[in-house]
């Protein structure tokens, strides 16, 4: 990079976001020299008066300069690093995309970047078993080889950032925030720790970025983009999982969804993307199988990385449970079981992980 405060300068520049820098740098313009007034614009593309009063500012060493030039300091002093579209290490799958973030603000290892990637999404208010879910997909998707991108939020995204680390594995967060800030706040534990294990966080926004709501839409294109495909775990039929996903789609990636029961709400996005042509997932081999192609000997052997099943268990009371959702008292009533007993017997499967209990009703997970 030659000068990082330019890109920094460039990537604030008013009236101009990703799609107008990405049509500027596809129609020859040197981003750099069009900040220091060394170069004209093409005919064919106007800016804003917004954006021409920036550049100009720039060009004086006014705020837009003196912006740069602090969150440069800023970087410097926390150990930032700053990829731009021109930079070589900058991740050639997302460079593909229409609207490529100029510049990426990085903590942690930058090389990571590079590595073959899937995108783990799915709801902030995920089931026990989503979670669950979550957690051994992504386990076993960076033990062949492929590093789950997530976006740090409640939910699905903690639970596969959570299971990188503690299998000491990298993972990539990307974030709706400046890398100053971690959001939500609970989860600072898990980024420290993301990027101790090797992992890193990325940010398209500069540092002092607060998470406002209409970061994260944006940021999803980059979940999406960094990866070679998608991997929805549970979503309601509007969320943002299922943009990240269909985001997916327009970019060429493969998307993968797991299916659940008709009756589970964060069940009916997954079925949604089914039917539109997203590839059914049960297991993770599956997922392995149809990115070999992409891949090939980046991966590993998908013999020693299944996810891991509970054993079956010979409970009578498990086997005459269904795994749609049913009210206690309807159950207690079915199984001629006073609720009390019923309750004990519940009680101890749901602690061993058999069956979720949610106010009055339970339901089976395996």
């Amino acid at each position: 990079m030659r000068d990082p405060r330019e890109w920094i300068a460039a990537s604030l520049l008013p009236g101009a976001g990703p799609v107008t820098l990405a049509r500027l740098r596809q129609e020859g313009v040197d981003i750099p020299r069009l900040l220091r007034g060394e170069t004209s614009l093409p005919q064919n593309i106007r800016l804003r008066p917004e954006t021409l009063s920036a550049l100009h500012d720039y060009q004086r060493r006014g705020d837009l300069y003196q912006r740069a030039e602090r969150l440069w300091a800023y970087a410097r002093e926390q150990q930032l690093h700053l990829l731009s579209q021109a930079d070589d290490d900058y991740p050639e799958l997302l460079r593909q995309i229409p609207d490529p973030p100029l510049l990426l603000w990085v903590r942690g290892d930058p090389g990571i970047l590079g590595l073959p990637q899937l995108a783990l999404v799915g709801s902030r208010k995920a089931s026990r078993e989503g979670v669950r879910l979550a957690y051994e997909f992504a386990t076993a998707l960076s033990a062949s080889g492929v590093m789950p991108v997530s976006g740090l939020a409640l939910g699905v995204d903690a639970a596969a950032h959570r299971a990188c680390v503690e299998r000491k594995a990298p993972t990539l967060a990307v974030v709706g925030t400046g890398l100053d800030r971690v959001y939500p706040q609970r989860h600072q534990a898990l980024a420290e720790a993301i990027v101790a294990e090797g992992g890193a966080l990325v940010s398209e926004y500069p540092p002092g970025t607060a998470p406002l709501p209409g970061n994260f839409p944006r940021r999803n294109r980059i979940i999406s983009g960094l990866a070679v495909g998608t991997l929805v775990v549970e979503a309601a039929l509007r969320s943002g999982s299922l943009i990240t996903a269909r985001q997916a789609l327009e970019q060429g990636r493969e998307v993968f969804a797991i299916p659940g029961s008709i009756h589970n709400p964060f069940s009916r996005g997954c079925h949604a993307l089914i039917r539109e042509g997203a590839t059914l997932v049960e297991q993770v081999s599956q997922i392995i199988e149809q990115l070999a192609p992409l891949l090939g000997s980046l991966l590993v052997s998908t013999e020693s990385t299944a996810v891991t099943v509970m054993p079956e268990t010979d409970n009578p009371l498990l086997q005459k449970l269904p795994f749609d959702s049913i009210w206690l008292d309807q159950l207690a009533v079915e199984l001629a079981l006073p609720v009390a007993e019923l309750q004990s017997g519940l009680m101890l499967l749901e602690l061993d992980g058999y069956i979720e209990i949610s106010g009055s009703r339970v339901r089976r997970l395996r």
